[in-house]
């Protein structure tokens, strides 16, 4: 007869299985869904024009420009800096470690949130917070979504501002704001949720201080090591026009619809549950509304509505629904992953399969210009895509890389707010001089028909008349040349 187990190992029987290490665990999956959700970046050579801006901002400050004075755009300064830097790293003729530091981006953000969620609601919360960010991630048009642009390297410093906010880090919480503003301005609006937080925990003076220290210092340092008066207008008060509802508010409202539309597409798998659990229970997640609240208002700053603007909104609807799923039983979590699953391969399988007409047509336009030009030469790109001058290989003759700078077109708005009148404040006078004093071998005036058609810009329409000649026609765009220049041979024409 068999003898009976001692105590002790009856003891031992009983102890609870070890738990699985978690992030160990987690970090792995979280960095294969980054990868998996971003392969789509690498399909082109560039997904839109303002990584084309971008990379020409990087050219010119790397030849000596100044930003906000010979290096102008309507951005802060830290994309534009990090392209530089990877420029200087990697060289400048591909986005590839761009597009890979946008994968990284992003898996921080997955993180940062995974890390907030876990904090509040557990184990499985901050697994499913990760995970449903990363998916809802390509929620919009890929040329919007697969970009490494702004919105994409705004979106981890607004995360680590409520991750250090949940734990009363207030002067990190600053800095994070700060940093998401020297991304893109409408980063600043995670300033909102941390600052009722700070409200909600009753912080006192010297926390109101270290996250106002650590807000301004960045911002202020960033100013005074690039030109302080270009940046307050580059950055603030020099885009009043731009940001103006007036003009084909129709095209505008549909495109709003339109990017709305698709990022619900993608978040289909929990905003049942977030509906349900408004209609039920509270959540006391009064911050991750504001957080919401506030990047929707960002959204619609500008009335722009374009589909990138939207990317700021994932990271606080993730948390949203987490928030409501880990009330609900754990089956609705694994049926919302799903359908999120199944919505993000559908964006995926459109931005690897969608055609590029735009990036094929600049490729056509920057071959031509590589045919009659040398590579010392200056050329102007008339027109609203400026990774043309990148994929030519060309300085551009002007600091102002779009016609939208001078004629105030942007995203199809062609109302009447577009001319030389609606321009950035004093940038006719700055251009005229700069074509002036180095004038462009080669003007490309690609604009096809838009609002900005040298037609009905005089100043523009003067400056061909007086010193070039028409010599061809690419895809549309109508070639100039300077009768003097000397220019290789070129079939097209």
């Amino acid at each position: 007869m068999l003898a009976e187990p001692s105590a002790s190992l009856r003891s031992v029987r009983t102890l609870p299985a070890p738990r699985a290490p978690y992030w160990p665990r987690l970090l792995p999956l979280l960095a294969a869904l980054a990868c998996l959700t971003r392969i789509p970046s690498f399909r082109w050579p560039l997904w839109s024009p303002d990584e084309g801006y971008l990379a020409v901002q990087a050219r010119m400050l790397a030849d000596g420009g100044e930003l906000y004075e010979t290096v102008v755009d309507r951005k802060p300064p830290l994309v534009p800096w990090l392209y530089e830097g990877a420029f200087a790293l990697f060289g400048d003729a591909t986005l590839l470690p761009l597009k890979v530091l946008a994968v990284a981006a992003q898996l921080l953000t997955a993180v940062l949130l995974a890390l907030i969620a876990r904090r509040r609601w557990g184990d499985r919360a901050g697994r499913t917070a990760g995970v449903l960010h990363l998916l809802v991630s390509v929620g919009l048009n890929p040329e919007d979504a697969q970009a490494a642009t702004f919105e994409v390297f705004m979106l981890p410093c607004t995360a680590a501002a409520l991750w250090c906010a949940d734990r009363r880090r207030w002067g990190a919480a600053g800095a994070a704001v700060a940093c998401a503003f020297l991304a893109k301005q409408t980063g600043g609006a995670a300033l909102v949720p941390v600052a009722w937080l700070l409200w909600r925990t009753g912080g006192a003076r010297r926390d109101l201080l270290r996250l106002g220290v650590g807000l301004c210092g960045p911002v202020i340092a960033a100013a005074a090591v690039t030109h302080p008066a270009g940046f307050l207008f580059w950055t603030v008060t020099g885009s009043g026009a731009y940001a103006s509802f007036t003009g084909s508010e129709l095209h505008v409202l549909f495109r709003g619809l339109t990017n709305t539309a698709l990022l619900a597409a993608a978040c289909t798998g929990f905003i049942p549950p977030v509906v349900r659990v408004l209609r039920i229970a509270r959540t006391g997640s009064t911050e991750l509304w504001l957080w919401l609240a506030s990047s929707a208002g960002a959204v619609l700053a500008g009335f722009h509505f374009f589909g990138h603007y939207y990317l700021q909104l994932t990271p606080p609807l993730a948390l949203l629904g987490t928030a409501a799923l880990q009330i609900l039983p754990r089956e609705r979590t694994l049926t919302a992953v799903s359908v999120s699953a199944g919505a993000c391969a559908l964006f995926l399988a459109w931005g690897m399969l969608a055609p590029r007409p735009e990036l094929a047509h600049a490729e056509r336009i920057a071959g031509e210009i590589r045919a009659r030009t040398s590579p010392g030469e200056r050329v102007l790109v008339w027109g609203i895509h400026p990774e043309t001058y990148w994929l030519a290989d060309r300085a551009p003759a002007s600091r102002y890389l779009t016609a939208g700078l001078l004629t105030n077109y942007s995203g199809g708005r062609d109302g009447p707010q577009v001319g030389e009148k609606y321009a950035v404040e004093g940038a006719w006078q700055v251009f005229r001089g700069e074509l002036a004093a180095h004038p462009p071998a080669l003007v490309v005036d690609d604009s096809r028909g838009k609002p900005f058609a040298p037609q009905r810009v005089p100043s523009l329409r003067r400056i061909l008349a007086a010193g070039y000649e028409r010599v061809g026609v690419v895809d549309g765009a109508v070639i100039y040349s300077r009768p003097d220049a000397g220019r290789s041979p070129s079939a097209a024409g």
